[in-house]
């Protein structure tokens, strides 16, 4: 029986003339999923030094870094890694740290001290590529952001999906069971849903560059408006993909995109409501119409644009 996550330890560290360890979270299952049960009997490693502080790092659902946070309790402090910000501090028992402290520490790279592979970095530059997903309201630009990361995370777990936008669409809602209505979603996404300000895009820019020293592929979903207090974003990025339910659209981004951002097109998705598939070019972008990009109706991924998306970030596609 395979075991959905593990835990690693890492040796003692030190920052600032704090002493910590790593608490690496690795979800082991090709989806990446873990259910509640999962928890039940799940044991910190040997080895914790309770005089110093631990850092909990790792892609996991809010309740595992909940229940770490309380099973971790004997130690001086507890921090949880934030790829863009660093290591910030949710309980202490020492006046050496408190609540809010943001540490910065260095990538967390437990699987690589366990002798499991990483993916490989931007050697040249030290940055990652970053992705941007663009096009107009309601062509599916979140649902695909999501699909896309699904679909890619078995086989390259060290991306990150950056939700650069205020809608209060975040990947919750595209994970809600199928038996959740679309007045129940609405209702979720209305009271998490915030207002451009001017720090906003400034703030994922910062985000983003801080992602892409750490990750293999960052994803981008930026919402559906050209907007100038969007140029941050383009600055930060590398890359484009163009969904749109409407013709007329395309060449607005790209002129945003190519022209102004000078990124580079990697797909434009002519979506539609329909469950279509239909190659119109592959060079010097792939450009496809695709359906649905619906929530709870995506079936696939389309093959040519996983291969289309990988050729940004792996050497052997």
């Amino acid at each position: 029986m395979i075991t959905p996550l593990r835990l690693y330890l890492s040796e003692s560290l030190l920052v600032q003339n704090l002493k910590y360890q790593v608490l690496s979270v690795e979800l082991t299952k090709s989806d990446r999923l873990i259910e509640p049960q999962d928890i039940k009997n799940l044991e910190l490693p040997s080895g914790i030094d309770t005089t110093g502080g631990v850092v909990i790092s790792g892609r996991a659902p809010m309740w595992l870094y909940s229940y770490l946070t309380h099973a971790l309790h004997p130690t001086s402090w507890i921090a949880c890694y934030d790829p863009r910000l660093g290591a910030v501090v949710s309980a202490t028992n020492s006046g050496q740290v408190c609540i809010g402290q943001v540490i910065p520490v260095s990538p967390p790279n437990g699987r690589q001290n366990h002798g499991l592979a990483q993916e490989k970095r931007n050697v040249e530059t030290g940055l990652c590529p970053a992705l941007m997903v663009v096009g107009p309201p309601d062509s599916g630009k979140s649902v695909l952001s999501h699909a896309l990361f699904q679909a890619l995370l078995s086989d390259h777990p060290d991306i990150y999906l950056q939700r650069a936008h205020w809608d209060g669409e975040g990947n919750y809602v595209l994970e809600l069971s199928s038996q959740t209505t679309d007045e129940e979603i609405e209702g979720f996404k209305l009271r998490n849903k915030g207002a451009l300000t001017e720090r906003f895009f400034p703030y994922h820019a910062q985000a983003i560059l801080q992602l892409r020293r750490q990750k293999s592929l960052v994803i981008v979903d930026v919402g559906g408006m050209v907007q100038p207090e969007k140029l941050p974003i383009l600055e930060a990025c590398t890359h484009y993909l163009i969904i749109s339910s409407k013709p007329e659209a395309v060449g607005a981004w790209h002129e945003f995109c190519r022209d102004r951002g000078n990124l580079i097109p990697v797909a434009v998705i002519h979506s539609s409501l329909a469950e279509v598939q239909e190659v119109h070019r592959s060079e010097p972008y792939l450009e496809i119409s695709s359906g649905t990009w619906i929530r709870g109706r995506v079936q696939k991924v389309p093959e040519i644009l996983l291969k289309q998306v990988k050729t940004i970030f792996t050497s052997n596609q």
